[in-house]
């Protein structure tokens, strides 16, 4: 009997420890792939989600994109989060590269850096920056704008634009040719006074010229700010009716953006 007893303590406590052992394993492994993707989301790619239209033409509300974070940079893991409110500094391993004017960048909002914004580089430091009714210059001349027909990238667009008198435009900013759009009727912020960047800033607007809350208003984006470069839309859903239905736009798949 006590031999029966001890044979069924001993396959209890090896079905335990197996148990023990499987859990342990388990959880390594969920650690592996956990620790994995907060490193590549902190030094890699980072995908992001486009709330708003002030991107607009170039990015849609619904855009799920992704961002090259070693774009300017590889940046030490975790070195540049933001914590109840206090902002890090990022520790660069190999140096650091300068955005490029043109380029579509995520960064943390100057005013609250718990918060992303996108928007496109417009000007670099030491650029003077000048808005003369609408029209955007650089270093005292004028983007390169051309009128484009709009209506099939209305056919894309969220519903509350389609009802404003827009006129889009194919620009030339430094590297990257790409479309913005304007609300003929809006003339609110269609002037900027004159300006120079200062070292290490970055005068930055959206695509959707009088519908983005930008380097007009609240001023240039620290270098140190800057999380990385928007390069691809990866998936893309728009809310027509609000949350409870959707509309898919696999043809939005893939889309490099410029």
């Amino acid at each position: 009997m006590d031999t029966q007893e001890t044979e069924n303590n001993e396959a209890q406590d090896a079905v335990v420890l197996s148990k023990k052992e499987k859990f342990k394993k388990e959880a390594k492994s969920i650690s592996i792939i956990v620790i994995t993707v907060l490193i590549f989301r902190s030094v890699l790619f980072e995908p992001f989600r486009i709330p708003s239209g002030s991107m607009i033409p170039t990015l849609m509300i619904g855009d799920f994109i992704l961002v090259n974070k070693f774009a300017y940079g590889f940046k030490l893991p975790f070195s540049d989060i933001s914590l109840f409110g206090i902002d890090s500094d990022p520790v660069y391993l190999f140096g650091e590269d300068a955005p490029k004017r043109g380029d579509v960048v995520v960064f943390k909002y100057p005013s609250d850096p718990s918060i992303n914004y996108i928007k496109r580089v417009i000007g670099l430091p030491g650029d003077s920056v000048e808005i003369r009714e609408k029209r955007v210059f650089i270093n005292d001349q004028p983007i390169d704008q051309v009128e484009i027909d709009g209506r099939e990238i209305m056919s894309d667009m969220d519903e509350k634009f389609k009802n404003y008198n827009l006129k889009f435009y194919k620009a030339n900013t430094g590297e990257h040719d790409h479309t913005i759009q304007q609300d003929i009727d809006n003339y609110y912020k269609t002037d900027y006074e004159k300006r120079v960047i200062p070292e290490g800033k970055y005068f930055v607007m959206g695509d959707n010229r009088d519908f983005s809350y930008d380097s007009r208003y609240w001023g240039y984006v620290d270098h140190k700010h800057i999380k990385g470069e928007a390069i691809l839309v990866w998936f893309s859903l728009i809310f027509p009716f609000g949350e409870d239905s959707f509309k898919f736009r696999p043809w939005r798949i893939g889309k490099m953006i410029n």
